[in-house]
C-alpha cells in the first residue's frame, strides 16, 4: 500500500470521526486553536519544539485534508452564536517573529488559510526577545563550565550540543519568572562571555505587521514586553495590556480585538485581575495555553489554545481530533 493511499485513508477516517464528535445543536460546536511561535528555515537542535518550513508545510497540508480552518474572530462569533462546522481549527502565532512574515505567510497564502499573530510590541523594529538572546549566547559560549552561581543559577557544563540544549532550556525556564531587569542582566552577562552584543533581526518590523494585515492576517495583542503578568503590580500590568493595544492600533490603523496572555497558565502567569484588565482595555476575547477545545460555554477571556509538537502527519491529525473530542 502506497504512502499516498495510506494518507488518503487516514484523512478520510479523521474526517468521518471528526464529523461524529461534532455536537449538532446550534451554539454547541467545538474549536481547536493552534499556537506557533517561530518557523525555522532549517531544523535547529537548540529549537527542537519549533517547526521548520518543511514541517510547517506538511502540518498545513494535514489541516487542508482533514479540518476546516477558520479566521479566529469569525470562529469565535460562530462558536457563540451559530452552527460551528465540524473539525474547526484556527491558526495563531505568538510573540511576533519575522518568520511569520517571511516563511509562514507564503505557505498560508498557498493554502488560503487565515491566521492571527499575537504581537509583543517592544521588540518590533528592535532587539530580539530575551529568551532568544539567552539561547543565541549559549549557542556561542566557549567550551567549559558556565558559572552563574553569583546570579543564583548554578554551574552548567558546556562541552557538547546536548550540554548547550540543556543549559539553554534551564536558563530560559529560570529567567521566565524573573523580573525583566534580571532577565536583561542575564542576557548581557551571557553576551559578555561570548564577546558580542546581541544581534537583532528575529522580530517583525512595523511594515511587516502592516503587510500581514494587508494579506488577511489578524493582529492581536501580546503585551508590550512579554512579562509574567502575576509578577507585576497592577499599574504595570495594565500598562502592558493597554499599551500593546494602543501601539498596534497606531501601526495598523484599525481596532485590535484579540489578546493572548504571555505564557498563559492560569493562576501562574495571569489571574482574574488581568482578565478584567483585558476586558476594560477593549479586547473582545483573550487566550490562554491549555489543551482542549473551545466551546460555546468557554469564558471568552480564557479561551484555550494548544501547541502541536508531533513529528508525523498521522499523530498531528490524531492529536487535533483528540483535543476536539475532549
Amino acid at each position: 500500500m502506497t504512502f499516498s493511499l495510506i494518507n488518503n485513508l487516514t484523512s478520510r477516517f479523521i474526517r468521518v470521526v471528526g464529523n461524529q464528535i461534532a455536537p449538532s445543536a446550534v451554539g454547541q460546536g467545538r474549536l481547536c486553536i493552534l499556537i506557533y511561535h517561530r518557523i525555522l528555515e532549517h531544523v535547529d537542535p537548540l529549537l527542537e519544539s519549533e517547526p521548520d518550513v518543511a514541517s510547517f508545510r506538511w502540518q498545513m497540508e494535514a489541516l487542508a485534508s482533514c479540518f476546516n480552518v477558520l479566521p479566529l474572530h469569525e470562529a469565535l462569533d460562530t462558536l457563540r452564536n451559530g452552527r460551528m462546522p465540524p473539525r474547526a481549527v484556527c491558526i495563531t502565532f505568538d510573540d511576533g517573529y519575522r518568520s511569520t512574515h517571511d516563511l509562514a505567510l507564503p505557505i498560508l497564502k498557498e493554502f488560503n488559510f487565515p491566521a492571527t499573530v499575537f504581537v509583543t510590541t517592544s521588540y518590533l523594529d528592535g532587539s530580539n526577545m530575551w529568551n532568544d538572546r539567552i539561547l543565541e549566547a549559549v549557542r556561542s559560549l566557549p567550551v567549559g563550565p558556565l558559572d552563574l552561581t553569583n546570579s543564583g543559577l548554578g554551574i552548567h557544563p558546556i562541552s557538547s550540543l546536548a550540554d548547550r540544549e540543556n543549559a539553554a532550556d534551564k536558563l530560559i525556564r529560570a529567567a521566565k519568572y524573573l523580573p525583566s531587569e534580571q532577565r536583561l542582566d542575564l542576557s548581557l552577562k551571557l553576551e559578555s562571555l561570548i564577546g558580542a552584543a546581541h544581534r537583532s533581526g528575529l522580530m517583525l518590523t512595523h511594515d511587516m505587521v502592516r503587510t500581514l494585515v494587508e494579506n488577511g492576517i489578524e493582529v492581536g495583542g501580546h503585551t508590550v514586553t512579554h512579562p509574567i503578568l502575576t509578577k507585576l503590580d497592577d499599574q504595570r500590568a495594565k500598562e502592558e495590556i493597554v499599551g500593546c493595544k494602543q501601539e498596534l492600533e497606531a501601526i495598523i490603523g484599525k481596532p485590535v480585538r484579540l489578546f493572548a496572555y504571555p505564557n498563559g497558565k492560569v493562576g501562574m502567569d495571569y489571574d482574574e485581575r488581568h482578565v478584567q484588565m483585558a476586558k476594560e482595555a477593549g479586547y473582545s476575547a483573550a487566550f490562554i495555553t491549555t489543551m482542549g477545545p473551545a466551546t460555546g460555554q468557554t469564558d471568552p477571556y480564557q479561551i484555550p489554545r494548544g501547541r502541536p509538537w508531533d513529528k508525523s502527519q498521522l499523530m498531528f491529525k490524531l492529536r487535533l481530533l483528540r483535543w476536539l473530542a475532549e
